[in-house]
Order: structure tokens, then sequence, then C-alpha cells
């Protein structure tokens, strides 16, 4: 570990220049510390420690800024206006029926990715899938819950694409 022992001070300004904070900066540190450790005897055999611990830190860098992009808080002028959350609330009871008549790879996919959020890269290796073949299925299964929502929900779209108003339909 002296490879580590040598870079650190250098890594910790690089991270703390790059991420603007001495919190993330250290937590940044030390993943990257956990990451090397995880190697064990292959990180002392790594022929350049430093560009592998930078190259670590970077992409560490980069997980971080999208999981913090993601949980930015919306002001106030981009939330939806009452009456559209009103709208898709309403929608939302009609989802559930639509959702059970569709083919049950349709359900899943639809249930996996949107409603429980998984990624569809786990969800492709869950199911011996490729991203692109996952991502084809839930296209169309998306663009099949679409068609069955404006049957049966008799959905209507604003001017910007937005659910504004639906009529369910009594089957």
């Amino acid at each position: 570990m002296t490879a580590w022992q040598q870079h650190e001070h250098e890594l910790y300004g690089w991270l703390l220049k790059q991420s603007g904070s001495p919190m993330d900066a250290d937590d940044l540190l030390q993943e990257t510390f956990l990451r090397a450790i995880r190697q064990q005897s292959k990180f002392c055999a790594i022929e350049n420690a430093r560009a592998w611990l930078f190259e670590v830190a970077r992409h560490l860098v980069i997980d971080n800024s999208r999981r913090q992009r993601t949980l930015l808080p919306l002001h106030d002028d981009l939330a939806m206006a009452q009456g559209e959350l009103d709208a898709v609330d309403s929608l939302a009871s009609c989802l559930p029926r639509v959702l059970e008549r569709m083919a049950q790879s349709d359900r899943e996919i639809l249930r996996h990715c949107d409603l429980e959020g998984m990624k569809q890269a786990d969800f492709a290796v869950r199911h011996g899938l490729t991203q692109a073949a996952t991502k084809s299925r839930l296209l169309r299964a998306r663009e099949r819950l679409r068609q069955q929502l404006s049957l049966d929900c008799q959905v209507r779209l604003d001017e910007t694409g937005r659910v504004c108003c639906f009529t369910p339909v009594v089957k």
C-alpha cells in the first residue's frame, strides 16, 4: 500500500477540487481506498497505481455527480400544477386494471423498471437478456401500456404531452 501513501494527498486535493466539498472528497477518497483494498495483491501488481487510483476516483466523482443531480429539489416554477397532479393521481386508479390485462412479460418489465426503479442493466442480468434487448422490450411495453391507457381510460394529453385528463371506460 505504499502506492496509496504516495498518492493519497494528491488524490484528496484532486477530489476536493472536483467535488467542491471536503466531506464529499473524504467520502470519495475512502471509497477509492476501499476499492484498492478489495483488489488485494492485484493492486500491488498494477504497473501505474497512480493512474489506476485516479481512474477509479474519476468514475466515483462521475457517479457522485449523477446521484446529486437526481436529488436536486425542483424549484416551485418547475413543479407540476395542482391540476396536473390531480389528473395523474386519478389516472393511477386506472393503471392497475390496465396492467393486469397486459402480457406477463410486459407487466414484469414495467413493474420492475418503471414502478420499482430497478435499473435496466440489473433487469437484463436477472433475466438473462442483453441491455439492448431489455431496452427494446421496455420501450415496446411502454408503448403498449400507453395504447391500452388511451383505450381503457381515454387519456388525453395537453399540448406539451402531459396527462391533462382522462375518463375511465367501464368494462
